[in-house]
């Protein structure tokens, strides 16, 4: 079913893609999607390779999502580079690229929205970050191309751990016939997190960025030998040590993000959001106790 790097096509409207949607159910296809909000880096084409190794039809979706951008200019300053985008698709061997404008997405009168409580007002979501309403924009988009789309499985990337696990949440409560396939971070030679965000870092914000990881990396290395509370400390000392207050540096249950206290069996993680030279950064780093880690 694979339409080739020649072919690839490039769907801008609603009404486009949900013809396009109908087909692909006519053809007995199966659909990998990764929705993304473009400038995309080897962390997307990791998730478009997984998603073209596990199914017949890869959809890439490009949107610049309004609704989840708690401050004007940063969305303003988001990056955006279409062609980019698409030679990046072209090389992962998409087949169709999605580029809906905001208009046609929300049209005039769109007054939904969805939203997972709980799970939206810790982390990223606390009223000392950015609120729980960009996770209410982040699943309402989501849900929308869910719908349009309709694949069998949707590819996020660990990176944003809380945003996966908001999603996988929602896809299962609301009964999504869409799998949620969560794939482990992709990370620089120094370790950190590969982001559209780093584009905005200058020389030596980029240098600094790497105490991230390394905060992380601390954490974990203390906590699974003098417990969670002296990783936590101890990730804090190597932020603080490079000039760097944290917004939160946590652990967290990686499923439905209750706070942990102790290294017991289980999948958890170090999560941290910090801004380095006037760019946020948000990073995690799991822990699984009972066995073998996962890569981050």
């Amino acid at each position: 079913m694979n339409a080739g790097t020649e072919t690839l096509r490039l769907v801008r409207s609603v009404a486009d893609m949900e013809e396009a949607r109908e087909d692909l159910r006519r053809s007995g296809a199966t659909v990998g999607f990764v929705p993304t909000m473009g400038f995309l880096h080897e962390g997307h084409a990791t998730l478009l390779r997984r998603a073209r190794s596990e199914s017949d039809f890869v959809v890439l979706s490009i949107f610049v999502n309004p609704k989840q951008f708690d401050r004007g200019s940063d969305l303003e300053r988001y990056p955006r580079d279409e062609e980019r985008d698409l030679a990046v698709a072209r090389a992962e061997d998409t087949d169709l690229v999605f580029l809906p404008e905001v208009d046609d997405l929300y049209p005039e009168g769109f007054a939904t929205s969805v939203e997972v409580s709980g799970l939206t007002d810790v982390l990223c979501g606390s009223e000392a970050s950015r609120g729980a309403g960009h996770f209410r924009g982040v699943t309402t988009v989501v849900s929308l191309l869910l719908n349009l789309v309709d694949p069998d499985v949707a590819y996020f990337g660990q990176k944003d751990a809380q945003q996966a696990a908001v999603i996988s949440r929602m896809a299962s409560d609301l009964r999504f016939r869409s799998r949620i396939s969560v794939v482990p971070t992709v990370r620089e030679a120094d370790g950190l997190a590969l982001s559209s965000r780093n584009s905005r870092l200058n020389d030596e914000g980029r240098l600094r960025a790497g105490i991230v990881p390394a905060s992380l990396e601390r954490a974990r290395e203390v906590a699974l030998g003098e417990g969670v509370p002296a990783g936590i400390e101890a990730g804090l000392a190597v932020l603080r040590e490079g000039g760097l207050e944290p917004e939160y540096f946590e652990a967290r249950n990686i499923e439905d993000l209750t706070e942990v206290t102790e290294a017991d069996d289980g999948e958890w993680m170090f999560a941290v959001a910090v801004e380095v030279d006037g760019v946020r950064l948000i990073d995690n780093l799991p822990v699984n106790t009972g066995g073998e880690e996962e890569a981050a």
